[in-house]
């Protein structure tokens, strides 16, 4: 298991830029796979992103072209970098460690950080 805590997040315009990171405890850490996920007021959990431990990254369709996930084993950090931010990205973001593949699901993730809020402002 791996402790996770977010950062990074804020109020953007749209347009704007954002880039949340996700830090984590544990020598293992190269060897999960790290997902973001989001969740907004009244909905359930997003997938947005995972990097897996191979180095492989999967988007979800309303990310894809905007956001970037990426990964520094040797600094236990993943990122998301968030271009061209709308509105309808508002939501606490999430980060998620898996110990073996990536996954688009949420409950397939062991742990969780206590995520960090981004507000994208019209």
């Amino acid at each position: 298991q791996v402790q996770l805590v977010e950062s990074g997040g804020g109020l953007a315009q749209a347009g704007g830029s954002l880039r949340l990171s996700c830090a984590a405890s544990g020598r293992t850490f190269s060897s999960y796979a790290m997902g973001w996920f989001r969740q907004a007021p009244g909905k359930e959990r997003e997938f947005v992103a995972y990097s897996s431990w191979t180095g492989g990254r999967i988007y979800a369709d309303s990310v894809k072209g905007r956001f970037t996930i990426s990964r520094d084993n040797a600094k236990n950090t993943v990122y998301l970098q968030m271009n061209s931010l709308k509105p309808e990205d508002t939501a606490v973001y999430y980060c998620a460690a898996r110990a073996g593949w990536g996954s688009l699901s949420a409950r397939d993730y062991e742990d969780w950080g206590q995520g960090t809020q981004v507000t994208i402002s019209s």
